[in-house]
C-alpha cells in the first residue's frame, strides 16, 4: 500500500499498488500533454517569427521568396498535423488503459463487496450462534445456581447440625477442664509452696508409668537426684534400642500458690533448665509448667523456646503424655545415624586412644632422651675436663722433658776447667787428683 498526500486539502489516504500506477500513469499523461502544448507553442511562436521574417524577405525579395515560404508554412502545417494526430493517439491510448484500470478496480470492488458481503453473513450467522450458546450457558448457569443453593441450604443445615454437635462437644470438654482447673486451684489452696510443685511432679511420673511405660518398656524415667556440680534438674527421660540411646529429655515442673505475691515466669527458668541439660548430657530440655496460667501463648499448646536456647520448649501438663510421643517418634527416625555416629565416635575414640599413647611413648621416651642427653653431656664434660687435665698433665711432662733437656745440656756442657774457673783451691785439688789418677795409670802396666 503507498501513501499520498492531497496537495489541496492535505489529507493522506493509502492506495495499492494498481491504483498507485493508474495515477502515475495519468499524471505522466498530463505532463506530456503540457510538454506536447508547450513545445507546440514555441514551434508556433517560432514559425511566426519566421514567417514574418519570411514575409518581410517576401517583401524584399518579392514573389520567389513567398512560393518558399508557403512551401515552408505547408510543411510546418504538415508537421503540425502528423503532432497533432500522434496526441491525438496518444491520448486515445491511455483513455483506453485508465478505463481498463477503471474497468478492473471496479470489478475488484465488486468482488471486494461480494466478499464482505459473505462475511458479513458468516458473522451474524457466528454471532446468532454466539448468543444461543450464552443463552443455553446461561440457563445451565442458573440451573447449577438453583442446584448450589438448594445444595447450601442442605449444607447449611448439615453445618448447622455439626455446629450444634461440635458446640455440645467442646462444652462438655470445657466444663471438664473448668472441673479440672478448679480442682486444681482447691488443691493448690489446700498445699503448700512446696506441696504444689511436688503434686505436680507426682502428676507427671504417675501419667508416665501409666500410659508411656507400657509402650517404653526400657526407658529411664526418674528424678535427677545428682547435685554434684551444684544443680540438678526434676526429671530425666532416656531411652534406647539396641543398647543406643536415641532420646534424651531433661524434664523441670514449675507450679505455683495462686496467692503467690511475686508471679513467675516461664522464661526465668529456662537458663537453669538448659545448663542442667547440658551437664547431664540430655538432647532436650522440657519446662512443665502452670505459671502464667493467663498467657495464650503457653495455653494454646507447645511453646518453641528454641530461639532462645538450643532445643527448649514450654508445655501445660496435659501436653507432657503426647510431647514425650512425639519427640520419641521423631527421634526414633534418627536411630540408624545416631548409631553410625557412635560407630565412628567410637573409631574416633580408638584413635584418639593411639594418639594418645603415641603422645605418651612420644613424651616418656623425650624425658629418657632428655635424662640421657643430660647425662652424655656431662660425661661429655666430665672427658673434657680430664682431656684438659692430662693436657695439662702433658704440658707439665713436656715442661719437665725440657727442663730436664736443659739439665743434661747444661750438665754435658759442664767441664772441670768451668767447674774450677775462678776456684783456685778447687782447680789445685783436681790438678792432684788428675796427677794421682795418671801416676796410676802408669804404674799399673809394670805391675802386671
Amino acid at each position: 500500500m503507498k501513501e499520498l498526500k492531497c496537495p489541496k486539502c492535505g489529507n493522506i489516504f493509502q492506495v495499492d499498488e494498481a491504483d498507485y500506477a493508474s495515477i502515475v500513469n495519468q499524471v505522466k499523461n498530463v505532463e506530456f500533454h503540457e510538454e506536447v502544448e508547450r513545445r507546440l507553442s514555441e514551434i508556433m511562436a517560432q514559425k511566426e517569427a519566421e514567417a514574418k521574417a519570411n514575409i518581410a524577405d517576401a517583401d524584399r525579395k518579392h514573389s520567389e521568396e513567398l512560393s518558399a515560404k508557403q512551401q515552408a508554412l505547408n510543411e510546418k502545417d504538415t508537421e503540425i498535423e502528423r503532432l497533432k494526430q500522434q496526441i491525438a493517439g496518444f491520448e486515445e491510448k491511455k483513455a483506453l488503459e485508465i478505463h481498463a484500470a477503471v474497468s478492473d478496480k471496479e470489478t475488484e470492488i465488486a468482488k471486494l463487496k461480494t466478499t464482505i458481503g459473505q462475511k458479513e453473513s458468516d458473522l451474524k450467522i457466528a454471532i446468532l450462534e454466539e448468543q444461543r450458546k450464552a443463552t443455553e450457558a446461561l440457563q445451565s448457569k442458573d440451573a447449577e445456581i438453583n442446584q448450589l443453593k438448594a445444595d447450601v441450604q442442605l449444607g447449611k443445615s448439615e453445618a448447622e447440625v455439626r455446629e450444634n454437635g461440635i458446640r455440645e462437644e467442646y462444652k462438655e470438654k470445657l466444663k471438664i477442664a473448668q472441673e479440672q482447673v478448679d480442682y486444681y486451684k482447691d488443691l493448690k489452696t489446700k498445699m503448700s509452696t512446696k506441696m504444689v510443685g511436688e503434686t505436680l511432679e507426682q502428676h507427671c511420673s504417675i501419667e508416665f508409668e501409666r500410659y508411656l511405660r507400657p509402650l517404653l518398656p526400657n526407658a529411664y524415667f526418674d528424678k535427677d537426684n545428682d547435685a554434684s556440680d551444684g544443680t540438678k534438674g526434676d526429671f530425666i527421660f532416656r531411652d534406647y534400642e539396641d543398647g543406643t540411646e536415641y532420646i534424651s529429655i531433661m524434664f523441670e515442673m514449675k507450679n505455683e500458690m495462686d496467692t503467690t505475691v511475686s508471679k513467675h515466669k516461664n522464661d526465668d527458668f529456662l537458663k537453669k533448665l538448659d545448663e542442667d541439660r547440658n551437664k547431664k548430657g540430655c538432647e532436650f530440655a522440657v519446662l512443665v509448667s502452670l505459671l502464667e496460667s493467663n498467657n495464650e501463648l503457653y495455653n494454646s499448646g507447645i511453646v518453641n523456646k528454641s530461639h532462645l536456647y538450643p532445643r527448649m520448649y514450654v508445655i501445660r501438663p496435659q501436653f507432657f503424655i503426647p510431647f514425650i510421643n512425639l519427640l520419641v517418634q521423631a527421634s526414633k527416625k534418627t536411630i540408624e545415624y545416631k548409631k553410625q555416629l557412635i560407630l565412628a565416635q567410637n573409631k574416633e575414640a580408638d584413635v584418639t586412644k593411639f594418639e594418645n599413647e603415641l603422645l605418651d611413648f612420644k613424651e616418656k621416651f623425650g624425658h629418657n632422651y632428655r635424662l640421657a642427653k643430660e647425662k652424655f653431656q656431662k660425661a661429655i664434660d666430665e672427658i673434657d675436663k680430664s682431656i684438659e687435665h692430662l693436657q695439662k698433665i702433658k704440658d707439665s711432662l713436656l715442661g719437665s722433658e725440657n727442663n730436664l733437656r736443659l739439665a743434661n745440656n747444661k750438665a754435658e756442657e759442664l767441664t772441670i776447667k768451668k767447674l774450677t774457673r775462678n776456684n783456685p783451691t778447687m782447680k789445685q785439688k783436681f790438678e792432684e787428683a788428675r796427677q794421682v789418677q795418671e801416676a796410676e795409670v802408669k804404674i799399673l802396666p809394670e805391675d802386671e
